[in-house]
């Protein structure tokens, strides 16, 4: 597959792990370009002067588009049972996130309705939110558990996720999320969390149904003292660090997430200059969820203050029944740029690179690199990249590549 006369290839790299700070400016493109992919690979680009084509390739013509990398969704709970339009009512009449969680609804709402579930309903309704955020642009998505919260359903919510990974063209990786919320038949929160560790965790690693582990670290949630517990308990098994932090409160979950070498923290929402000095210190990508900022009303991410400290940030949805029911990367890049202050090269940066670095799949994914996976987004004829996050429900893609197939195509 040949694709020609491109406007601008965009994200033209090989071998960063990341970009943060001043850096996250820079977003290196190649204007009037061709891209050539072999199988499910990208096999070369350049300027259009240096393209031949050969009688059997088949030829896409690019003009006027942008050529980017499909998006890396890095946090995702896209597995769940219903929708919760009953709670968004509530919240529009005054409700906070905390006090439908304290009545039985969220997180334990969406556990009561997945464990009634089988895996293969639960895997034909989440295929039809894979097959909405292909559309959208996104190639990589993490998924979690966290809405089973037995042992059974949680195995359930897993199987599914690697599935998902098996029958669609998308890359997965899977976050075992156990300890996501109390359930309230556990008046001893220790019987609950003795379940996760003892029980959970060492039935997920022998099957191999999660690649991280992750704790909803927040008050009236888990605290730090047992996030770090959970979390090195999985460790010992294997599993990488993936934590909820500091999305209501300063909630201690990025101390945590740093301390044990946390491959992300995510949400952020509620950040003070000393846990930005504590991102300083690790590894860990600082993950921002705009979407669930924006549907809770809750104030955003201080994006710009991690910035300028010389951080890296990555950009990912939240797909989730509860605080952020959308899984449209272009709308996380216009929350990043109009809440945010993020420039848009910083937040497709954010939204590539980054992500892929949060996902761990950056050898595959995130740039355009000779040998890399061919899973691309082709616009359609637009302006310019910063008409992507300006047109914010604007329709702007044109075809999605994924493994080197198209996948899908616009008005096709």
């Amino acid at each position: 597959m040949v694709i020609k006369n491109i406007k601008s290839l965009i994200q033209v790299r090989d071998g960063q792990a990341w970009v943060a700070g001043a850096e996250m400016q820079n977003l290196p493109a190649i204007d009037n370009a061709y891209l050539k992919i072999e199988g499910n690979k990208i096999l070369s680009f350049g300027p259009m002067a240096e393209l031949s084509v050969l009688p059997d390739d088949k030829v896409i013509d690019a003009s006027g588009c942008f050529v980017l990398p499909g998006f890396v969704d890095s946090h995702s709970h896209i597995i769940f049972a219903e929708s919760r339009e009953h709670e968004f009512i509530a919240k529009i009449k005054g409700a906070s996130y905390a006090e439908i969680a304290a009545t039985g609804g969220g997180i334990l709402n969406s556990a009561k309705k997945l464990q009634q579930l089988s895996e293969d309903d639960l895997f034909m309704m989440a295929m039809e939110r894979v097959d909405e955020v292909i559309r959208f642009g996104t190639c990589c998505l993490e998924i979690k558990s966290g809405y089973g919260l037995t042992l059974k359903d949680e195995l359930k919510m897993l199987r599914v996720a690697r599935r998902i990974g098996t029958e669609s063209p998308l890359t997965i990786k899977t976050t075992f999320l156990g300890a996501h919320a109390i359930p309230k038949e556990y008046a001893n929160r220790e019987d609950y969390i003795n379940l996760v560790i003892n029980k959970m965790i060492p039935q997920v690693a022998e099957e191999h149904l999660a690649d991280y582990i992750d704790v909803f670290c927040e008050k009236g949630f888990f605290t730090p003292e047992e996030t770090e517990k959970i979390v090195l308990a999985g460790k010992a098994y294997g599993l990488i660090p993936k934590i909820h932090a500091n999305q209501l409160h300063v909630s201690g979950g990025v101390e945590v997430g740093v301390k044990t070498g946390a491959r992300s923290v995510d949400h952020l929402e509620s950040m003070g200059e000393a846990q930005i000095e504590v991102l300083k210190q690790g590894s860990t990508m600082p993950t921002l969820l705009p979407g669930s900022a924006f549907f809770l009303n809750n104030a955003y991410p201080p994006a710009r203050r991690i910035i300028d400290a010389g951080l890296p940030v990555a950009l990912a949805t939240d797909y989730n029944p509860g605080s952020a029911p959308a899984g449209k990367m272009s709308f996380m890049l216009s929350l990043a740029c109009i809440k945010m202050k993020m420039t848009p090269e910083e937040a497709i940066n954010a939204a590539t690179i980054n992500g892929a670095y949060a996902m761990d799949v950056l050898e595959t994914h995130g740039t355009i690199s000779v040998g890399k996976t061919a899973s691309i987004i082709i616009t359609k004829p637009i302006p310019s990249i910063a008409y992507m996050p300006y047109s914010f429900t604007g329709d702007f893609i044109g075809k999605v590549i994924l493994n080197g197939a198209v996948v899908f195509e616009a008005n096709g």
